[in-house]
């Protein structure tokens, strides 16, 4: 599933736009990264040369044919949910803008920085977050993702942490979740 973000800036998953859990935590994986090329067309992905972070970008031919702005260059990486309603569900994350460009790197930086201070726990736990700006160029406002570590971990996951004693449970609020 793909994992991006919405006109007005909510973080959304799936087919069904499924928006993600407000303080849910998320693991990226390390080794996930790409960088490459993808070309869209009306509404559809027309073509994508993707390759590991570690490798040089791929040589470009021209781009398919209909590729409304050819080729654009592209990151992605994995995440997997580690809190909340949506715990256990596995997403990509890609993006062409700007702003998840510049906010992929910046964690891929981190990562890389992490690996040499701390090899034991390369994984970060993010948040997902937004930041917004009025584009100049009228295009009205434009969202970034944000990255934001909370804590790192293992490859094997979080270290076992000893279960409190839990007081008698109390009915929870049921959220509804938007679809899109």
């Amino acid at each position: 599933m793909f994992l991006r973000m919405d006109k007005t800036g909510h973080w959304v998953y799936g087919q069904d736009s499924t928006e993600v859990e407000d303080g849910s935590l998320w693991a990226v994986n390390p080794y996930s990264f790409v960088h490459g090329f993808v070309a869209w067309g009306e509404g559809a992905m027309l073509g994508s040369k993707m390759v590991p972070i570690s490798e040089p970008l791929p040589d470009l031919g021209p781009a398919p044919a209909g590729a409304k702005q050819g080729w654009q260059k592209q990151i992605g990486f994995d995440l997997a949910c580690v809190s909340g309603e949506d715990e256990g569900t596995n997403v990509r994350f890609s993006g062409t803008s700007m702003g998840s460009i510049k906010a992929s790197g910046a964690l891929g930086l981190l990562i890389a920085d992490r690996v040499d201070s701390d090899p034991a726990t390369p994984v970060p736990v993010v948040s997902l977050s937004s930041d917004s700006y009025i584009s100049k160029k009228g295009f009205g406002r434009i969202y970034n993702p944000i990255f934001s570590v909370q804590k790192w971990i293992s490859l094997d996951g979080p270290a076992a942490e000893p279960e409190p004693e839990a007081p008698a449970p109390e009915e929870a609020p049921t959220r509804r979740r938007r679809r899109a």
